[in-house]
């Protein structure tokens, strides 16, 4: 989105009188336009904006209780239909898929007692961290116009978003919660998008999720006041072990949930929660607007900020709430360093280390992400001979995970696979100017590797999208791990290529079963995202280049 409230071509918001408007009407007790709630089908008490169809699905035990104790009615707008993501059920991708999540997140909500379903059909792509890269996918203005309409026609008490902050964390997931905070906003400002002819509607409460509270756990952790940590605003906690009319905790029956989310690997969750009401955790909220009014909280700006995070500051000044970019940027390590030595021959790929060819230092890739499985290894080895980069990355893995069919190699973290990831100029702010590569080291019916880009610009097997790359990998039988080989030329890369900023990381993904869901990952820069998040990757400096 545009920062300076004008409207731009990427699809930001209009005036910023208007905004400022919407965020001064929230400031009384809300109502509709004449005092009065409308009734009927079309109203609404809660009002929940995601992405994708599951993001409600961490908060449909809040919604059940909320159903069953006040007689809360619920809805959930859904800003695409996921067609972008993994399917750990079929083949079935694209529209195809979009259709079939679809059936899953109204089963699932169903479940909640959950009334409606909206859909707003902007289109899903690659797992990015960028807020702004996602604005001009989804037209961010047309997707605000469609958001104000909802809420003045449902007229929610209370509207929920997800976290809008930017570091790691999905950037749909960013500005769903971005446009319903303006949203809330803008739907009680009459001279926004009048063209709507709607009464103007303020709602009376705005959440927001939290996850930062989700090791407390006991029935007593949701009773005590908490504050969030970062911006000092009081945080709402729910409790999932209350009993339902069902005869089990709305733990269990938000699980029952979960599991229909199949194509998201939801349904490899265990079948049941615990019982021990000391192990059942709790819904947590940002309270962000409470009994009509925005609540307010100490600034602390941050200092040196990275593009993105400078972007989202922008952001929370034009909509008058800079407290939520208060340690909006976390403490980056520094990043680990190699230099990537030239050789005078090519190294063969083959997924054989042969003599002198890797003559680098070994770049070991430690536990980043899941639950890692005992006496798993990977390290990776890099160099550079003309203008080809090889990569040799050694896998030591005692379980096999799905072996993929040849034609569904995609979402390669759904098994035992390898990702580089590589920023030509060092100096990108998401991965649409980057390249990234994965491999998987076995496919279905005893096939050999395969190679495809992801989530970055240019996506689909190596074959089509990557001129010149070539991959080899050698599978210990019986099976103890793999070892994957790689050739990428640089001039194929989305950038010219700068020697003494080139930015790298080296991932694996293990995968422990068949059911294509992964368990745990490693990379040579653990931290964040560290598949998605550029400024989290590696130095390489090209010797000699």
């Amino acid at each position: 989105m545009q920062s300076d409230g004008r409207r731009g071509a990427n699809g930001a918001i209009g005036r910023r009188s208007v905004l400022a408007a919407g965020l001064a009407a929230v400031g009384v007790a809300a109502a509709g336009a004449d005092g009065g709630k409308p009734g009927g089908d079309r109203h609404f008490d809660v009002l929940f904006v995601g992405a994708h169809p599951d993001d409600e699905h961490v908060n449909l035990a809040t919604f059940g209780q909320w159903r069953e104790r006040f007689g809360w009615t619920a809805a959930v707008v859904t800003v695409t239909r996921g067609e972008g993501g993994g399917n750990a059920a079929g083949p079935e991708e694209g529209a195809a898929l979009g259709r079939i999540r679809e059936v899953e997140e109204r089963a699932a909500t169903r479940v909640a007692g959950v009334r409606k379903v909206f859909y707003l059909d902007k289109p899903d792509f690659w797992y990015t961290l960028s807020a702004p890269l996602t604005a001009r996918a989804w037209n961010a203005r047309d997707t605000l116009e469609r958001l104000v309409r909802l809420v003045r026609a449902t007229t929610p008490d209370t509207v929920v978003v997800m976290d809008p902050r930017p570091f790691n964390q999905h950037g749909g997931h960013q500005l769903s919660a971005r446009l319903g905070i303006e949203a809330f906003a803008l739907a009680a400002a009459p001279d926004a998008f009048p063209e709507q002819r709607l009464r103007p509607w303020r709602a009376r409460r705005l959440l927001a999720q939290n996850y930062g509270f989700a090791a407390l756990l006991g029935p007593a952790a949701a009773r005590s006041p908490r504050t969030d940590p970062h911006t000092g605003l009081p945080v709402l906690g729910v409790w999932s072990g209350t009993p339902s009319r069902h005869g089990v905790s709305w733990a269990q029956l938000a699980r029952d949930a979960a599991r229909k989310y199949r194509t998201q690997g939801f349904a490899a969750l265990p079948e049941r929660v615990p019982t021990d009401p000391g192990l059942l955790g709790s819904d947590w909220f940002t309270i962000l607007a409470d009994d009509g009014r925005l609540l307010r909280a100490p600034v602390r700006p941050q200092s040196n900020l990275k593009p993105l995070y400078a972007e989202f500051r922008r952001w929370t000044d034009r909509v008058g709430l800079p407290w939520l970019a208060n340690d909006a940027q976390p403490d980056y390590p520094p990043p680990p360093t190699t230099v990537v030595p030239a050789v005078l021959t090519a190294p063969v790929v083959n997924g054989v280390e042969g003599d002198g060819e890797y003559p680098g230092p070994e770049l070991p890739l430690t536990w980043w992400q899941g639950t890692a499985a005992p006496g798993f290894a990977a390290h990776a080895k890099v160099c550079r001979h003309d203008t080809d980069l090889y990569v040799l990355v050694r896998v030591r893995d005692e379980r096999r995970g799905a072996a993929l069919a040849r034609d569904d190699v995609k979402r390669h973290w759904r098994t035992d696979a390898v990702e580089i990831a590589l920023d030509p100029s060092g100096r990108s702010d998401d991965t649409s100017t980057t390249f990234k590569l994965g491999i998987v080291p076995f496919t279905a019916s005893a096939g050999g590797p395969m190679a495809e880009r992801d989530a970055d610009a240019r996506q689909g097997p190596a074959a089509v999208t990557a001129a010149g790359v070539a991959v080899a990998a050698v599978v210990t039988e019986p099976y103890q791990g793999y070892t994957a080989e790689a050739r990428i030329p640089l001039n194929q890369l989305p950038a010219a290529v700068n020697p003494a900023e080139f930015a790298m990381n080296i991932l694996v993904y293990d995968s422990n079963t068949q059911d294509k869901t992964g368990q745990a990952r490693y990379a040579w820069s653990p931290f964040g995202s560290a598949q998605a998040d550029p400024y989290v990757w590696g130095r390489a400096t090209l010797a000699d280049y």
